[in-house]
């Protein structure tokens, strides 16, 4: 049994709801929409980064955008073996459910769903619990990384079924009744979305369970349809059923093993992480990993609704990315059709929401868990060396070029630039080159997913013209937003090219880094469209969202330079008018927090004269943009970035430019932070307060000395030390505004 780092019990903080209702922030009802509105989070079952995630399930498709439980639905209907991105709105795959009944044989969703109340659930990271009084029966789940251990009691003396379904919505999948053996079998074909849609991904969603008795009854179905054989495959709404003759507080008990490569895998998962039906045992061991977990972040402060906040964001960070392997490191191959390799070292993690994730989420985990953020690494560099081209954004173990940019490369820049982990930087640096200077041979390969979108345009232009519609794309168009995130990461990569010394790529991407001036109008002082003979696109609209925008507008947009704020503010005309533009986006209510391209803009103000406005507009946000109800979170947390942005802003630091190694400060909210880092260092944070108001920077220490910079390196926070804040009632208009203690741009 692993041993508790803290005595705080951290886990009765964590909400698993928090999430799974429709936002009501102010900025979620201006700039949203129905689907981003919903933070479309789960009320999972699971260990930190697991394989499967253990769901209520109130909607049974595994379509885009549908998230398997809404806190609003009023119909249960099984517990759900999930795939789902935690927040995203992408797809459930690979997913299965089992429904307890009892009385009648009934095997269509629309028949079985049980009518149920909030008040007969219960909810933790380590244990979903609920009662369903139409059937009379209640029942629980407790996991560990890749299995789980239900448990069902009856309230009465009847018949009771369990419903195993593969949840596929292209009438496929398997399953098998082992009568003899107590042992059911199955699996869910995968398939893409985006690059590649309704293709199969290569791989299936494998299961495995195992029952505490023996059958009364069994067989299989499709839909209402029922049948004696024991094997179904390839049907629309197939599934097995199971039956036992229960006595009031008789209990069932089943064991399940999930695998990406075979049910042999799934099989041996299950062996070896839940070898009996000790259900109290295995409880035990998910609370004390989750509790080790938590207590990474220790927190000290008379506030708890932001600890709530704090550790329910927590818990959703860690949902994300998926582990793909089994026990024995066997794991479905990248982008192939059913191969399977086997890792030598490590473990191989796939579901990368890139686009969001590279901004705070994975960079959380630099800091407390950098075993992770190099075994991430090593998992996209496999991807690309698997795959051919290192992908955009590898959901399904697939390409998928989904949303914009090219964010394998800052995340692997990171964690080369901080020196985290060991993995092949000759291969990492050649697949890198190889998106930002080439494109696939042929357009199969292009369409696959494989290689920047419009990259010819890009390198012909300096930037991508309104022309190029972006065809191959699920985001077509967007040419403004591509352009400035390619800029951002060739400047990534250039960092990559200068430490090891690759002088003529590093000039040429430092040079490609400054592409966003080329879509910056300075008529209008925003980012603006652009025609392929250099005219601005007409009529400009700057606060409505535009095509050439990805999911947002043109002022919002303007501030995505995180390379290069000083560079950004030059354009501006100085950084007076950069506070100037920050100034009027807040004012005019157009700052959108449900959404990253602005996760960073608060942040900003640190490049410019009034750092302190900074500290007042990301307290705003920490005390508007998050509560600790259902409804919490103002828009998709996108497998954590926006719970990741609660708890870098509420400790006081965030990585506005994540591959630079620095964190803009800002005024913590808590007294105490103390971070439990690799190697038994700590990192404390301590907060001053003359008054219950205060919220301004008036000075800060580290490792008590006086600290001028408006930033703190990676360094300083992993070697271990002691960063202390003192704030005040009013704005200190000196700290942090010389030019020397705020970040440098591009020279």
């Amino acid at each position: 049994m692993p041993t508790l780092l803290s005595a705080q019990v951290l886990i009765k903080y964590v909400q698993p709801m928090g999430g799974t209702a429709s936002a009501t922030t102010a900025s979620a009802i201006k700039h949203g929409s129905v689907l981003a509105n919903h933070a479309n989070t789960i009320p999972a079952v699971t260990l930190p980064f697991a394989m499967t995630q253990w769901s209520a399930q109130t909607q049974t498709s595994e379509k885009k955008c549908v998230a398997p439980y809404y806190y609003g639905d009023k119909f249960f209907s099984g517990i759900r073996g999930s795939h789902w991105l935690s927040g995203s709105c992408t797809q459930d795959y690979g997913s299965f459910t089992i429904m307890p009944i009892m009385g009648k044989l009934k095997t269509s969703a629309a028949d079985y769903q049980a009518e149920f109340s909030h008040d007969d659930e219960s909810s933790s990271p380590s244990e979903y619990g609920i009662n369903l009084k139409q059937y009379g029966l209640s029942m629980s789940v407790t996991s560990s990384l890749r299995s789980c251990i239900m448990k069902f009691k009856a309230n009465k003396t009847d018949s009771l079924y369990l419903l195993v379904t593969p949840n596929s919505d292209f009438k496929e999948g398997y399953v098998k009744v082992d009568r003899e053996n107590g042992e059911i079998t199955g699996f869910n074909p995968v398939h893409r979305i985006y690059q590649g849609w309704g293709k199969k991904a290569g791989f299936n969603g494998y299961f495995v369970i195992k029952i505490n008795r023996a059958l009364k009854t069994a067989g299989t179905f499709s839909g209402p349809k029922k049948f004696s054989s024991l094997t179904i495959q390839n049907q629309e709404a197939i599934g097995a059923y199971l039956g036992f003759k229960v006595s009031k507080g008789e209990e069932i008990s089943i064991r399940v093993g999930t695998s990406f490569t075979s049910i042999a895998g799934a099989r041996a998962n299950l062996a070896s992480e839940i070898p009996t039906f000790d259900y109290q045992s295995v409880l035990l061991k998910s609370k004390h990993i989750w509790e080790n977990e938590l207590c990474k972040v220790g927190i000290t402060s008379k506030d708890e609704k932001a600890k709530y906040i704090f550790y329910t964001g927590l818990y959703h960070a860690m949902q994300q990315p998926r582990l793909y392997n089994d026990v024995d490191g066997t794991y479905p191959r990248f982008a192939s059709n059913y191969i399977n390799n086997k890792l030598k070292e490590g473990d191989y993690y796939d579901d990368f929401s890139l686009w969001d994730t590279y901004r705070a989420h994975l960079p959380l985990f630099e800091i407390l868990k950098p075993a992770l953020a190099a075994n991430v690494t090593r998992s996209l560099i496999l991807k690309g060396k698997e795959g051919g081209w290192l992908p955009i954004f590898p959901c399904w173990n697939s390409y998928t070029s989904e949303m914009i940019g090219d964010h394998c490369t800052s995340v692997i820049a990171s964690t080369y630039l901080k020196g985290i982990g060991k993995f092949d930087v000759d291969e990492a640096y050649k697949l890198m080159r190889q998106n930002a200077f080439d494109s696939p041979p042929s357009f199969e390969e292009y369409a696959e997913g494989k290689g920047r979108r419009a990259i010819k345009s890009y390198l012909k232009y300096g930037y991508i013209p309104v022309e190029d519609q972006v065809a191959d794309a699920f985001h077509q168009k967007e040419q403004v937003s591509r352009t400035m995130e390619y800029a951002y990461d060739d400047y990534a990569l250039a960092l990559v090219a200068k430490k090891m010394g690759k002088e003529a790529d590093y000039q040429k991407l430092v040079e490609r880094s400054l592409y966003y001036k080329n879509v910056f109008d300075s008529k209008v002082n925003m980012v603006r469209g652009r025609h392929e003979n250099g005219d601005w696109v007409s009529p400009f609209f700057s606060d409505k969202k535009e095509y050439y925008i990805t999911e947002g507008t043109p002022r919002q947009y303007t501030f995505y330079v995180p390379h290069d704020v000083p560079g950004l503010a030059k354009l501006m005309g100085g950084t007076k008018q950069l506070e100037s533009s920050l100034d009027s986006l807040f004012a005019k209510g157009e700052y959108w927090h449900g959404n990253e391209p602005g996760h960073q803009i608060p942040f900003m103000y640190n490049f410019t004269n009034s750092p302190w406005k900074a500290q007042i507009e990301v307290r705003k946000i920490l005390e508007s943009e998050y509560t600790n109800g259902p409804g919490g979170l103002g828009g998709n947390d996108d497998s954590g970035q926006m719970s990741a942005w609660y708890m870098f802003a509420s400790m006081g630091f965030y990585p506005l430019n994540p591959v630079s190694g620095e964190y803009l400060l800002c005024a913590p909210i808590f007294e105490k932070v103390k971070l439990s880092l690799a190697g038994g260092k700590f990192f404390e944070i301590i907060t001053h307060q003359k008054s219950p108001k205060s919220v301004f920077i008036a000075s800060v220490l580290l490792n008590g000395k006086v600290y001028h910079k408006n930033y703190i390196r990676y360094v300083d926070i992993v070697n271990g030390g002691k960063l202390e804040f003192t704030l005040q009632d009013t704005p200190d208009k000196i700290w942090g505004t010389k030019t020397e203690n705020q970040p440098k741009g591009i020279n």
